[in-house]
């Protein structure tokens, strides 16, 4: 019975010497089994734009401020409110004229009655003339006929001038706009009595708005007027602009430099007074860039994973750039000759061993169909 027990223990403690054997044969090939069968590119050289990002406000390109001209007249019609486009020469608001019409006819009464005295001045002074000639007029007494039709002349064109000046005051009454725009801001009220430069309205010329950029003082001297921009408004719309003037001075408080933008006329939903987001393009350069696949982001930075001729893969920490397209810029930390994993990145650690496939091979797998 002993030497019975005794087998079957030993037995026992066979069976799981071979179970344990058993599976360290299983892991040792699982240890280089391949991952993951990846494909690989290399770095590719091309031309990207550059861009430099700004925030900033929209704002009227220019904005005129529209006043009275005419002193102590009460404002008797206004013809148009905030919003309203108008043409240049539209009457905006009228004053009160009744006092200027008098005015003006008296002018024009004192003109007749200085052109009639002008009449008989010249004609006393051509007899005079006569008259001298055959000896009747002393050349003392021509002299004073002379200047009497002088000075009657002269009070003529007084007159004349004075009548022009009640016809400008007259004009003054019809408030007109001084360009095609968008009317901004009104004050004008109908019986408001207004003083001479009272602002009545605002007025966006042209209806044109403009985006102010912030820039650094850095940044500044690499833009170009004439430059291409594209702005997006607080409003969602997309606008195309140009650069316009890059500021000749640096604001003291922030350092910053304001890029005067400008835009179409017909600019939608977007307002002056918006917040705007913006590039400002400044041309290609070359550069590294990679599929955006290959990228992988962890904890903030990016990385992306090469793979050597053990077929083992190393994750680089690497510092990207622009992008175009589905390709990223890769500014520092690859090799130009680096094999990269084009995709899939994120099942990876640093370490693993890969199986390398060919792009058209891994294109054909991924179109086969799946089998049952």
């Amino acid at each position: 019975m002993k030497k019975s027990g005794i087998w079957v223990w030993a037995g026992v403690l066979w069976s799981l010497a071979w179970v344990a054997q058993a599976a360290d044969d299983r892991q040792q090939p699982a240890a280089s089994k391949p991952s993951l069968t990846v494909t690989v590119v290399t770095p590719q050289t091309a031309s990207l734009s550059q861009k430099i990002s700004a925030n900033g406000n929209l704002a009227p390109w220019q904005e005129a401020i529209i006043g009275a001209e005419a002193n102590g007249l009460k404002i008797t019609e206004v013809h148009v409110n905030v919003g309203d486009r108008v043409q240049r020469g539209d009457v905006l608001a009228v004053l009160q004229a009744d006092t200027l019409r008098a005015e003006l006819a008296q002018a024009e009464a004192a003109l007749a009655e200085a052109t009639a005295s002008a009449q008989e001045a010249k004609a006393q002074s051509d007899r005079a003339r006569s008259l001298q000639q055959q000896g009747f007029f002393s050349n003392a007494q021509l002299s004073q006929t002379l200047a009497a039709d002088a000075s009657a002349q002269a009070r003529v064109q007084s007159a004349r001038a004075l009548v022009q000046l009640q016809n400008v005051r007259l004009a003054q009454t019809q408030v007109r706009a001084p360009d095609a725009g968008v009317i901004s801001a009104r004050q004008a009220t109908v019986g408001s009595v207004v003083g001479a430069g009272t602002e009545l309205f605002r007025l966006i010329r042209q209806g044109r708005i403009e985006w102010r950029a912030e820039v650094t003082a850095a940044e500044m001297g690499r833009i170009q007027v004439g430059a291409p921009v594209q702005v997006k408004a607080a409003s969602g719309q997309q606008l195309q602009g140009k650069v316009r003037m890059v500021a000749p001075s640096v604001d003291a408080q922030t350092r910053n430099a304001i890029v005067y933008v400008d835009l179409p006329a017909a600019t939608g939903s977007a307002r002056a007074g918006m917040y705007a987001q913006g590039e400002i393009a400044l041309g290609q350069s070359q550069a590294l860039t990679v599929p955006q696949s290959a990228v992988v982001v962890r904890d903030g930075f990016s990385y992306v994973y090469t793979v050597g001729s053990d077929q083992k893969v190393s994750q680089l920490k690497v510092q990207t750039g622009r992008q175009s397209g589905d390709r990223v810029e890769v500014s520092r930390g690859l090799k130009p000759d680096a094999r990269v994993v084009a995709s899939g990145g994120a099942f990876l650690n640093h370490g693993d061993t890969v199986r390398v496939v060919d792009t058209a091979v891994s294109s054909a797998l991924s179109a086969a169909p799946a089998t049952k």
